[in-house]
């Protein structure tokens, strides 16, 4: 139970967790909500496992987004409710020679 408000904490997993914290943490910072491609580089994942994360958050009630607005993404889980954003290993997994 949320101590504040009295009601249960929402059900995410940690890796929703994650993305949610990241989310809230760059609207912090940015003063705009992240573009897919930003969570994209900071998590080291692919496009659509960015795009399944959203829908899935969306379709869970944690995050609302405006239909065919880029940079909509707003979170509806309450600040206290979040966790810590954790350190990523930041290199990029990628199939393609470097030279």
């Amino acid at each position: 139970m949320n101590q504040m408000s009295g009601k249960a904490a929402p059900r995410f997993t940690a890796k929703q967790g994650q993305y949610l914290a990241f989310i809230d943490a760059y609207i912090r910072v940015n003063r705009l909500p992240p573009a897919e491609r930003d969570i994209q580089r900071f998590f080291g994942v692919t496009p659509p496992t960015v795009h399944q994360m959203i829908l899935t958050l969306e379709r869970n009630g944690f995050i609302r987004r405006t239909p065919g607005a880029s940079r909509s993404i707003e979170i509806v889980v309450p600040p206290e409710d979040l966790p810590v954003l954790q350190a990523t290993d930041q290199s990029v997994k990628t199939s393609v020679q470097r030279y």
